[in-house]
């Protein structure tokens, strides 16, 4: 009797253990499937170390505040208009996120100007601009932050440090602001830009308007070929 169970009418219970057995290999098969689909999670690669610029050099906008690197993070000062840093390394044109911590020290304009490609095209995400609190992408269609459909208004505390992300799909650019998807913008049909102020930053870059502002932990990784997120959560 060993090994097989008798129910309360006295059967045996051997067809229901076999299909226990069966139903539990296959489980334990998909488990394993899937497993083996999900792949290494995708690791973020770091565009910013806390120590020194490196293959971030200062935008020479003119009239642009200094840019030095203050307790781990890259303190761009207020300049006449615009001031900031634009990246010198190899960086992808689609299929990835981006992400930094960024905050306004001083000024009421936008405090991080983050433009970042777009395939062969750029475009910025503006935060606090317009008097310090409006949110949107220049350029869609020509149209920049203040006039297209990405525009809204946010408050932003001074000091207060904010995640942002950005993630360039093949059919779209998204927006967090500390983990809200704030911006879903398609890109069937629309025409991506900057404007001409911010060629300086193109292809990658961050700047201030006539405000003192803060990043760091700059990093990014890859999308995967479908544009979907990396397995590996933030």
């Amino acid at each position: 009797m060993i090994g097989r169970r008798v129910t309360a009418d006295g059967v045996g219970g051997r067809g229901l253990g076999r299909c226990g057995v069966a139903c539990g290999v296959a489980l334990l098969f998909l488990g394993v499937a899937g497993t083996i689909d999900a792949g290494p999670p995708v690791v973020w690669r770091p565009l910013f170390d806390g120590q020194a610029l490196g293959a971030w050099k200062p935008t020479a906008f003119g009239g642009e505040g200094d840019v030095t690197v203050v307790d781990g993070a890259i303190h761009i000062a207020a300049g006449a208009t615009l001031s900031g840093v634009t990246w010198g390394g190899e960086f992808p044109r689609r299929d990835y996120e981006i992400a930094l911590r960024a905050r306004r020290v001083e000024g009421d304009d936008f405090f991080c100007g983050l433009t970042f490609p777009v395939g062969d095209e750029a475009c910025t995400l503006i935060l606090g601009g317009w008097g310090g609190g409006m949110v949107g992408l220049s350029c869609i269609d020509g149209a920049d932050a203040s006039e297209n459909e990405t525009s809204q208004h946010r408050e932003f505390e001074r000091g207060r440090w904010y995640d942002v992300v950005v993630r360039v799909r093949p059919d779209r650019i998204e927006c967090l602001l500390d983990g809200e998807r704030i911006i879903d913008q398609p890109l069937d049909g629309r025409r991506i830009s900057v404007r001409h102020e911010v060629e300086l930053s193109k292809p990658l870059g961050i700047a201030t308007y006539a405000t003192a502002g803060e990043v760091g932990n700059i990093r990014w990784r890859p999308l995967d070929e479908r544009g979907a997120e990396p397995g590996a959560k933030r």
